[in-house]
């Protein structure tokens, strides 16, 4: 399932309020873990780095890529790549950008402690940087790389002063130093982010001075913020308030398929999965989600259409791949899956599973839109399908650290394709 992201926006006019206000206040869904930008490669985390630290290249609102901090680059080679770096360009600190800041950059990704999903996806296939001048690098990899300017749309750029800084000076604000336009001011964890206006930024100067990100997760206090006035902007607009909220003239609502994918990972490596077992609850001493064919019948037993309706009342789309059709990498070739429970149930019994068996599916309940009850509809699906199903649900903070480690046998997720095609998808979620 593809999500509509959806956000609504007080009119500056309707409130009596002035389009030149020098400060603004947006409602964020979902938690921002660090701001550590080579930390956690989290959506959330990314967005606010991109406030405040540079890309050689960046994307335009339609996913396309456009020049950054990086004015051109051209291949010199088939596996050599040289960008030319934008020159006058300044840190916070007022400090020169240059090439340095760019290996410093690509040194530290993979030093990172204790990262929970790394951005080393985007740097792996770079065997060495060559610096050419102050204001030109290359990357050299192993084999014919097309992608590099895409990948790069992913690694924010940090000071040479900050390659060694533990992730804890950069959440303090001791080393985040970046060449965007806002200066971080304060990060109180699980409450907002501060930022200030940076009169230097290359890009000129933008129209608040200063910004602050309220971290409001739980979706009646994101209204209540918004309506009450003490923020301008919400995110991930809570479905079941959108109809009302669209009846107030003082708001406006803005609305587009998003790139984030709602999937679901089954363990289909382990010959023994923790949380699969037979429909009493006791463990099983094989696993049957390494069979394709019981995957393929999960899948067949949820009725997207009718999750979409009545779990996102419209605020979402059926998905049969990675990427959305407006992405470059899509393919006409791969269809939405058809619901099909009298399928799914012949495919169990070709598995050897005609009575079924049973898992728990874990799920946030506070990071994706009305992610905990899609989790408890496919739970009822699955288990009028055979499956007794079970759902775990916790928060965002407690899940994903074990998500990641596959503590979980079947669990609940999402994706938003950072490079603007396919190969951040398939690198991040199908190749090992």
């Amino acid at each position: 399932m593809r999500l509509v992201q959806t956000f609504i926006v007080a009119l500056l006019g309707a409130l009596g309020l002035t389009v030149h206000a020098a400060d603004l206040a947006i409602g964020l869904a979902a938690d921002v873990t660090s701001l550590d930008p080579h930390y956690h490669n989290l959506t959330p985390n990314n967005n606010i780095a991109q406030h405040v630290y540079g890309l050689l290249v960046q994307r335009n609102e339609k996913e396309q890529i456009e020049p950054g901090l990086a004015t051109q680059w051209k291949t010199i080679d088939p596996t050599t790549w040289e960008f030319t770096l934008r020159k006058g360009v300044k840190f916070h600190d007022g400090s020169d950008f240059t090439a340095a800041d760019v290996v410093a950059s690509f040194n530290r990704i993979p030093k990172v402690v204790n990262s929970p999903s790394p951005f080393t996806a985007y740097t792996k296939q770079v065997t060495r940087i060559e610096v050419v001048d102050p204001h030109t690098i290359r990357f050299h990899t192993a084999t014919p790389y097309p992608l590099m300017p895409s990948d790069l749309t992913q690694i924010a750029i940090i000071s040479k002063s900050a390659e060694s800084a533990s992730t804890d000076d950069f959440n303090s604000g001791k080393a985040a130093i970046g060449t965007g336009p806002y200066k971080l001011v304060r990060y109180a964890k699980g409450d907002r982010i501060e930022l200030a206006r940076f009169d230097g930024w290359w890009g000129g100067k933008t129209p608040w001075e200063r910004v602050t990100m309220r971290l409001l997760p739980q979706n009646a206090s994101r209204v209540a913020a918004l309506l009450a006035g003490d923020v301008s902007v919400i995110e991930s607009v809570p479905t079941a308030d959108i109809a009302r909220l669209k009846q107030d003239k003082n708001l406006g609502l803005f609305r587009q398929v998003a790139d984030r994918l709602i999937y679901i990972h089954l363990d289909s490596d382990r010959a023994v999965s923790p949380f699969v077992t037979d429909k009493d609850g006791r463990p099983l001493d094989r696993n049957p989600l390494r069979d394709a064919r019981v995957r393929k019948a999960l899948s067949k037993a949820i009725d997207r259409k009718t999750i979409i309706a009545r779990v996102m009342e419209g605020e979402a789309v059926p998905a049969g791949q990675l990427v959305p059709d407006f992405l470059f990498g899509s393919t006409p070739n791969l269809k939405v899956e058809n619901f099909d429970v009298d399928g799914a149930k012949k495919l169990l019994a070709d598995a050897g599973w005609p009575n079924g068996f049973g898992v728990t599916l874990h799920t946030p309940n506070d990071r994706y839109v009305n992610d905990a009850k899609i989790a408890q509809a496919v739970a009822q699906m699955w288990t009028r399908l055979g499956i007794a199903t079970k759902v775990t649900a916790m928060p965002s903070a407690t899940y994903f650290p074990q998500a990641t480690e596959l503590k979980f046998s079947t669990i609940l997720l999402g994706w938003s394709t950072g490079t603007g095609e396919a190969s951040s998808s398939l690198k991040a979620l199908l190749m090992t």
